[in-house]
């Protein structure tokens, strides 16, 4: 029974370790890039939202529950830097990183955090820019203040 109970309680921890930390909207109209990012995502941990079209994706934004949004710059009608506009009129603290194939720099003004030019960084630096954004968004962590009768003076 107690050794039951042990690995009842082992398990419960792995799976609340393996609940998403954060939802992040990704939208690219290349559907194959879009999923090994949705991937590479998922195995960090995060929720990942896909939209291959950006209407559909300011439609999942609305929805609510989006921490960071990560956008491909060129795509047909809608593009990147017109959905990352719109998500920061609803919403100005959600963080947002723009990404091209096409494009080396952003000389268009945007409303991004961040532009990085796709295959010029390692999935390791996209997402430590992620986790950088979020930590910038939540804020630092505050200090644990013990609650009063909590602790007890050395005698």
């Amino acid at each position: 029974m107690g050794v039951q109970l042990w690995q009842s309680m082992d398990e419960n921890r792995k799976l609340g370790q393996m609940r998403p930390k954060r939802t992040i909207l990704c939208v690219d109209d290349n559907e194959q890039a879009l999923s090994i990012r949705k991937v590479l995502l998922e195995t960090r941990g995060y929720r990942v939202l896909v939209s291959t079209d950006g209407h559909k994706a300011l439609e999942l934004f609305r929805n609510g529950g989006v921490d960071l949004v990560l956008s491909d710059f060129m795509m047909p009608g809608y593009d990147g830097a017109a959905l990352i506009t719109k998500i920061k009129e609803i919403s100005p603290e959600t963080p947002a990183i723009l990404f091209s194939g096409r494009v080396k720099f952003c000389d268009k003004e945007n409303k991004a955090d961040l532009f990085l030019p796709k295959g010029s960084y390692a999935p390791a630096e996209l997402l430590e820019r992620i986790r950088l954004l979020l930590i910038k968004k939540r804020g630092p962590k505050k200090a644990g203040i013990p609650a009063a009768g909590s602790w007890q003076a050395a005698s």
